[in-house]
């Protein structure tokens, strides 16, 4: 309780925002915009009815584009109770060596160590959902800092949870559960520095500005790093230990073996996240390159095929000793299955994933062997080793969602499609900010079928769906060309609030129970807005033709009241529509309809498009001669168009129900730890 009470203290003087010598302790929350000295002198503030003279004034300005979703009701808080909850194991920990009381407290902090764990991944994960639901990167992982900076103390959490597991069942790993339990919460507090200094404004999307006060959370790691450190080094030696080691036939050996694999990758991770911190240090311009996806994922792939691997052989391991024949006998029967049903989907499940040569494309189908074999191997355990015990299978469980992720982020990753290649000849010209590849980007021009691989996609339209005109919705309607199919995309953008400028991609999303289908606008041109061409007029008869820029242009016939799809007149009234044939350079052929109705003694007009060829064409008038006048324009600014972005994630669902089943497993896990404590109590 002294370890968690100096942690309410430091948290405390965060929020007092006084000045004690001149020197600032904290920032208070309660602190209005006029009162901050960067604002103090803003002209706005002059005014007495400034609250009245902005409308924005009565309600601030909303949250950030990019948070407004429902996701971001629920991921923050559960996050940051799992960032708090970090604080009891390291509290456990800290008063174990300062009363050297070295190994009593381990079965009760067992419990609330899985409630850690349990949490912080909840959050973890959550905050992956909010992303895939939220932002155009395409998926649910960036390697983004503020993602690592809350992975890595998990990370660091799960080692000491199960090197605390190994410690209880046999006495070995006390010293290393000590120094894993310290280093988790030290990390959420270094966590908190890299996202709240400042110092990843330029490396991540959502870090924070620097807030003022750099030096405050530096000492807020100092003053709980140094005494801890002091501590684990003058108690080390007492900490009991086993000299024997452990036999490698032994579930704790290979515990332990996952435990220091998952530590060596969160160290790799957290000290690519702090290259920003460590330039500053020594002056150097380090990066993860210019794919940082890649410079994590091609070492985590193999952190991924080795803990997949370990999930599923230890739990079949005992404690101390295991037989070899007896290990062999319950082992083959899962491992052939996995191997078979890996074999199998790497053969015909189509992963075709070259984008970094056959030797990560090796990597994968390894990688994907063993997070089947992890599946297989701790559901075959629950029958096989527990006898069917649920109430004893929490560890199974939850290694049966982690395969199920494995499995999940491997085949979702390698067979990701992008199926809005651009066919249409129309290139968007995109900012190097923006990191998108034009060949990626179909342009959807209003109102045109347009190839997209296996499917049509019609741009329809875009609609404003609330008063305040801060949401556009974009109508996306998609056909297979089998004759399958057709479903709708909504895509949208919202606009920027906080002082920003510009809007926010949100993308749309259709589900399978196999797939998903992922989209999201990436540019758009509303067309006509400064369009400064005009109408031509020529005069044609049936059969005519008139030559525009990129092609031709036929009159087919005019027909007198039309009654079809697009108008309806009957015999009373007084219409005529010119049908018209265009043919551009491609022999592509289009049809237009523009039409001139008399009512109550005054000639209407209306013009017909063709976007795809930048055309308007209208009827102007009829001369005594049966011919017509045809009133063409082209524009190159005319045509309303999108950009469109549409990624296929094959079997993205085994993630999420990979993750839920993990959270079972933790949950069950801790109930049976409680009510195991309150047994023996």
């Amino acid at each position: 309780m002294t370890v968690i009470s100096f942690a309410q203290l430091c948290l405390a003087t965060m929020i007092m925002g006084i000045y004690i010598f001149n020197i600032k302790i904290g920032n208070s929350p309660f602190l209005l915009v006029r009162q901050m000295p960067a604002f103090a002198d803003a002209p706005i503030f002059q005014r007495p009815d400034y609250l009245l003279s902005v409308p924005q004034m009565h309600d601030g300005q909303g949250l950030n584009a990019l948070l407004q979703n429902y996701w971001m009701v629920i991921h923050p808080p559960i996050l940051f109770l799992g960032f708090a909850s970090t604080i009891v194991p390291f509290a456990f920990a800290i008063a174990g060596l300062w009363k050297k009381e070295y190994g009593s407290w381990t079965k009760t902090a067992l419990p609330w160590t899985l409630f850690s764990a349990c949490i912080l991944g909840t959050g973890i994960m959550m905050g992956a959902a909010w992303a895939y639901e939220s932002l155009s990167f395409g998926g649910y992982w960036a390697w983004d800092p503020v993602e690592n900076a809350s992975l890595v103390p998990w990370l660091v959490l799960i080692a000491g949870l199960h090197t605390l597991v190994i410690y209880n069942s046999t006495g070995h790993s006390l010293r290393a559960t000590y120094l894993f339990l310290i280093l988790e919460f030290i990390l959420v507090l270094y966590s908190t520095f890299l996202t709240r200094s400042g110092i990843l404004g330029d490396t991540s999307v959502h870090a924070f500005v620097d807030s003022g006060m750099n030096t405050q959370l530096i000492l807020f790691i100092v003053v709980f790093l140094v005494p801890a450190l002091i501590l684990l080094i003058r108690e080390y030696k007492k900490i009991p230990h086993i000299t024997k080691e452990e036999n490698t036939y032994s579930r704790e050996f290979w515990m332990f073996i996952g435990s220091l694999v998952i530590f060596l990758s969160s160290i790799f991770i957290i000290i690519a996240t702090s290259l920003p911190v460590i330039n500053i240090i020594t002056g150097k311009k380090w990066t993860t390159g210019d794919d940082a996806e890649f410079s994590y994922n091609r070492i985590e792939i193999f952190i991924a095929i080795i803990l997949g691997a370990l999930t599923a052989i230890t739990q079949y391991l005992k404690y101390k000793q295991t037989t070899k024949d007896f290990f062999i006998k319950k082992i083959w029967l899962p491992t052939l299955i996995a191997l078979i049903l890996s074999i199998l989907y790497s053969v015909f499940g189509g992963i075709h994933y070259d984008k970094y040569g056959t030797g990560y494309l090796a990597a994968i189908h390894l990688g994907l062997f063993c997070a089947i074999y992890s599946v297989v191997a701790n559901c075959s355990y629950i029958w096989i080793g527990l006898k069917g015990k649920l109430k004893a299978a929490g560890a199974s469980v939850a290694h049966v969602g982690f395969g199920l992720m494995l499995v999940g982020i491997l085949i979702s990753s390698s067979k990701k499609q992008v199926l809005s290649y651009n066919t249409t000849g129309i290139n968007i010209n995109f900012t190097p900010e923006s990191k998108q590849n034009p060949l990626e980007n179909i342009t959807l021009l209003k109102n045109v079928q347009t190839d997209m691989g296996k499917y049509w996609a019609t741009y329809l339209g875009n609609d404003s769906v609330n008063e305040a005109h801060t949401a556009t919705y974009f109508h996306i309607r998609m056909q297979k060309k089998d004759g399958g199919e057709e479903f709708d995309l909504y895509p949208f953008l919202i606009k920027a609030t906080k002082g920003q400028e510009g809007f926010a991609f949100n993308p749309s999303k259709h589900h399978y129970w196999d797939k998903d289908i992922f989209s999201y606008v990436s540019a758009i041109d509303k067309g006509g807005e400064n369009d400064t061409s005009s109408f031509k007029s020529y005069t044609v008869a049936v059969n005519d033709t008139v030559f525009y820029s990129k092609g031709y242009i036929v009159l087919d016939k005019v027909i007198v009241n039309p009654n079809n799809e697009k108008y309806h007149f009957t015999s009373k009234d007084t219409a005529l529509m010119a049908a018209v044939t265009v043919v551009g350079r491609d022999s592509i052929r289009y049809h237009a309809s523009p039409l001139l109705y008399i009512k109550n003694n005054e000639s209407h007009f209306i013009i017909d498009t063709v976007f795809a060829q930048n055309l308007a064409i209208g009827f102007g008038s009829v001369s005594d001669n049966h011919k017509i006048e045809l009133r063409i324009k082209e524009s190159d600014n005319m045509v309303p168009f999108i950009a469109l972005k549409v990624f296929e994630f094959p079997h993205i669902n085994i993630l999420w129900i990979g993750v839920l089943v993990m959270i079972a497993g933790f949950i069950m896990s801790i109930v049976r730890r409680v009510r195991t404590l309150m047994v023996a109590a």
